[in-house]
């Protein structure tokens, strides 16, 4: 199989959507691990990710956002980093096996913990956290490493130095949640996000979640115009705005709305469209089949 470059130099390709979504759809429960699911109901993530590769996505997403040591703590998991991102990349490798030219990301979420000078994290500590669970998402067999939602650059470059300790090499997707008025909560703006982690060498750089489709537009804009040579962009938008219905939120994004936002980013020469928080995938196979056409 070509490289995950060499597929994207020759077109855009579409990403899944969500997990979380998707887990509570089939019964994980608030406060419950979706994590542990990837060792005790693995088929039920199975045909999560046989839905996604199913509806057209050429990029499965391991799941594993919660995986680091800090935040399996909170479901006293701690002790079992390596065994759930093992699991939860087993699992995404063997759907990626039954579709030819479909990638599996190692996903990494935010740690919960703040950097310096704000928090306790630093670089170093930072990079002893992910590095624990990326030893896991590798011996899984991810083809890339996804650190993603994130609102701190320096939490990313310790993500970064993780990688390259335990896999130099391995592919980097980085994305940011430019959720506060085209900010990251931690203020950083799309295009110092693509100088700085380009500068890093990480080629696949965007944004994902945030306030929905029309906002990710200007968001793209703005990626797509500070992207040096031989970096690609990456837009996973939320399905809309969670609006509250009895006592559940439900996202208004449908998935006609998401082929249009599929085409208005391939227009700016986004590389990797996918979605976030809300999708499912009918919004999936939405994005592929505006991005085929």
């Amino acid at each position: 199989m070509s490289t995950i470059y060499e597929a994207l130099e020759k077109s855009a390709l579409a990403c899944d959507g969500a997990m979380g979504t998707m887990l509570q759809n089939a019964g994980l429960t608030d406060g419950g691990s979706p994590e542990l699911w990837n060792v005790e109901k693995p088929e039920e993530v199975e045909k999560i990710l046989e839905a996604y590769a199913a509806a057209g996505a050429k990029f499965l997403t391991t799941n594993t956002f919660g995986g680091t040591r800090g935040r399996l703590a909170m479901h006293g998991l701690e002790n079992r980093v390596e065994e759930v991102n093992k699991a939860g990349a087993q699992i995404a490798r063997k759907v990626a096996a039954r579709h030819s030219g479909t990638f599996v990301l190692g996903d990494i979420g935010p740690s919960g913990d703040l950097m310096e000078p704000m928090g306790t994290l630093t670089l170093e500590s930072g990079q002893a956290l992910f590095a624990e669970q990326i030893r896991g998402l590798v011996a899984g067999g991810v083809d890339a490493i996804l650190i993603e939602t994130m609102s701190d650059l320096s939490e990313i470059e310790a993500a970064v130095n993780a990688v390259n300790e335990v896999a130099p090499g391995l592919p980097i997707i980085a994305t940011m949640s430019f959720d506060t008025n085209l900010r990251t909560m931690m203020g950083v703006k799309p295009a110092a996000t693509v100088t700085y982690l380009s500068s890093l060498g990480v080629r696949i750089i965007g944004a994902n979640c945030g306030r929905g489709v029309d906002e990710m537009l200007q968001i793209a804009k703005e990626l797509v115009a500070a992207r040096p040579d031989g970096v690609f962009i990456i837009t996973q938008s939320n399905a809309g705005l969670p609006k509250l219905q009895g006592d559940a939120f439900i996202y208004d994004g449908t998935p006609d709305e998401m082929a249009i936002y599929a085409k208005e980013m391939l227009g700016l020469g986004v590389n990797i469209i996918g979605s976030c928080c809300g999708s499912t995938p009918a919004h999936t196979k939405a994005i592929a089949q505006s991005l085929s056409r």
